[in-house]
């Protein structure tokens, strides 16, 4: 058995970090703080809501630790430009302890945040046109170091990837208010065993294929990707199938083509990628052989692979070389073809995100306090950088809406 549940108790403690550069985790500063229900206080400060309401472009959150030198206070908040790529800082959403990763609701009405600390939690955010955002309050994870989380396209589950503790959780969302319910389920991964130089499971992502009929969470620590069902009266994760990866290999995250039926699969330890066969049906997922991230000799670690909405192409973020890898995408999903790598223009880019339009890519530099954006030419699918990097304290995440 690969996946145990553990109910709605503390999932087990970490154990020690796997002695890889790609990842400080920062909860112990603070281990002594919860995330709990209830309403929590919010200050924007750098622009009134009336100021950023009138401000041109289109909203931007960013996600940070706060319990670390150099980091932020909040949740940050900008606007973008949609021709330029230009950012403006427009506030801080504070109350929410490090936010690093970020997730927006179906209906766009609510912004969800991991809070990466030892006691994991997650904080659900009301978004309200006109006015400052509000923290409606968090609930805790069960596991230690929660570092990725995503709403089921439903709207009512908020699913959330405890990095540290190897464990994967549930928790329900008011259809009406956006806040969070107590945990519906805790699910530890027990088994493959660990990978070459890991202490233990490490869940790095949780997310749900195109079709809405599978969750998957892809482990780092256990070299493994996880199927579920999940129950969606309940809220409870049925394990029906696992792809074991190469040993060693650390996978970190995963992304779909737009076909359903091929997933992107970015591999942090070994630098590595893979295109893998998706069966919507069974939810089985089938890794074919690594692949190259054309970043040469020297230590570089993969961090998210995304793909462009007509299926196109793809690009890699990679930590250490500091750069982006260009694929086209070939075969109708089936294969990537390196074209080229870009220089992103700062310091380990942690976390790519698309504009929804597509036409801009925004790469967040967590070690060079930068945020980079580049415009994506539609037919060739180069990247030309567009103006000077954002300065904001340690980006971990960037979320443009």
């Amino acid at each position: 058995m690969s996946a145990v549940r553990t109910g709605t108790g503390r999932g087990g403690e970490p154990g020690a970090e796997t002695g890889i550069a790609r990842r400080r985790f920062v909860g112990t500063v603070a281990a002594g703080l919860a995330a709990t229900a209830g309403a929590a206080v919010v200050t924007v400060g750098d622009a009134a809501p009336a100021q950023a309401r009138h401000r041109p472009g289109r909203p931007l959150f960013l996600g940070t630790y706060t319990s670390v030198p150099g980091g932020g206070t909040g949740i940050g908040l900008g606007r973008y430009d949609t021709g330029t790529g230009r950012i403006t800082a427009t506030g801080v959403v504070r109350g929410v302890p490090d936010p690093s990763y970020l997730a927006l609701a179906p209906d766009g009405r609510t912004l969800y945040a991991v809070d990466e600390r030892q006691r994991g939690g997650v904080t659900a955010i009301a978004l309200r046109p006109g006015r400052a955002p509000r923290v409606l309050g968090g609930r805790p994870t069960g596991g230690a170091g929660p570092c990725h989380l995503s709403v089921h396209p439903g709207g009512r589950w908020l699913l959330s990837a405890n990095y540290l503790s190897g464990s994967v959780a549930v928790h329900p969302i008011d259809p009406d208010s956006g806040a969070l319910g107590t945990r519906t389920d805790l699910v530890a991964h027990t088994a493959p065993p660990p990978g070459p130089g890991q202490d233990g499971p490490h869940a790095h992502q949780i997310a749900t294929s195109p079709d809405g009929r599978h969750v998957l969470a892809v482990d780092l620590g256990n070299d493994t990707v996880y199927t579920y069902r999940l129950d969606t009266s309940a809220g409870k994760l049925t394990q029906v199938s696992y792809a074991a990866l190469r040993p060693g290999a650390g996978p970190r995250h995963l992304t779909f083509h737009p076909s359903g039926v091929f997933a992107y699969l970015a591999n942090e330890v070994d630098n590595t990628v893979v295109v893998c066969g998706y069966d919507p049906r069974s939810g089985r997922l089938t890794p074919g052989a690594p692949q190259s991230t054309g970043t040469g000799a020297g230590t570089s670690y993969p961090a998210q692979i995304l793909v462009t909405g007509d299926g196109r192409f793809a690009y890699l973020a990679n930590r250490g070389d500091n750069s982006l890898t260009r694929y086209a995408v070939a075969a109708g999903g089936a294969r990537l073809r390196l074209l080229d790598t870009v220089p992103v223009g700062g310091d380990f880019p942690r976390q790519l995100a698309f504009s929804p339009d597509g036409r801009l890519l925004f790469a967040a530099n967590q070690k060079s306090a930068s945020v980079t954006v580049f415009s994506v030419d539609a037919r060739t699918g180069a990247l030309r950088r567009a103006g000077a990097p954002f300065t904001t304290p340690m980006p971990v995440c960037v979320l443009p809406l």
